[in-house]
């Protein structure tokens, strides 16, 4: 490391902190937004009817085939076109939550699948209607089953958050740009920013391993 790259990363790494601080933040309200979406979506998905199933299906597949960047600027300059302005963060934060809806309804139809319908049949036989159902037997399992494709979706969102520096959005990436435009080292600091994703992306690897054996071991 020359000292001038030293000096460079002590000088800036309050900036790179707080940016980092700020897309957490952001990935994390994208997550809780997505979720809070995909979770109703996914429910109805695997109980509605067909043609309602088709309407939300068609949804979760035009979201998730949408790439990340697309969602973003349409959420930041076509929404105010229809309604009122957003900020980069709140537009960057509906962005995220829009493509993390898709993969949590995703998700949570697969997951109640993959419950063994005849469970389903024994709490009908007893007299359970479906909402006592899904809460007390279905949303168990569904949730041992379908957290490891949630974690990865979290991450997906974090990586997704890079994207946010196209709208001014305060996050890491723009943050790193605006650095290597002052100093010139390019390399040094995008090896920092992978770094400090890198290191996200494991804590929230490890943690939802940690959460689902203790899941696990519980059932």
């Amino acid at each position: 490391m020359s000292a001038g790259f030293a000096t460079e990363l002590a000088v800036n790494a309050p900036r790179l902190a707080m940016a980092l601080s700020q897309t957490v933040m952001l990935s994390l309200a994208g997550a809780a937004l997505g979720t809070l979406l995909g979770v109703p979506l996914g429910v109805v998905m695997f109980r509605s009817r067909l043609p309602l199933r088709l309407l939300l299906a068609l949804y979760v597949d035009l979201v998730r085939g949408t790439p990340v960047l697309v969602l973003i600027l349409a959420s930041y300059y076509i929404v105010p076109l229809i309604g009122p302005n957003l900020s980069a963060s709140l537009a960057g934060v509906i962005a995220l939550g829009l493509f993390c809806s898709a993969q949590v309804a995703e998700i949570t139809r697969g997951s109640l699948l993959a419950v063994d319908r005849g469970q389903t049949e024994a709490a009908l036989s007893i007299g359970l209607r479906f909402h006592q159902i899904l809460l007390y037997v279905l949303a168990p399992q569904a949730l041992r089953i379908g957290l490891p494709a949630w974690v990865n979706t979290l991450i997906e969102t974090v990586k997704g958050s890079s994207l946010l520096l196209v709208i001014g959005a305060t996050e890491l990436m723009l943050a790193t740009q605006q650095i290597i435009a002052r100093n010139h080292m390019s390399i040094q600091f995008f090896a920092v920013a992978g770094l400090l994703y890198f290191a996200v992306d494991y804590a929230l690897e490890r943690l939802g391993r940690r959460i689902e054996k203790r899941l696990t071991f519980e059932r």
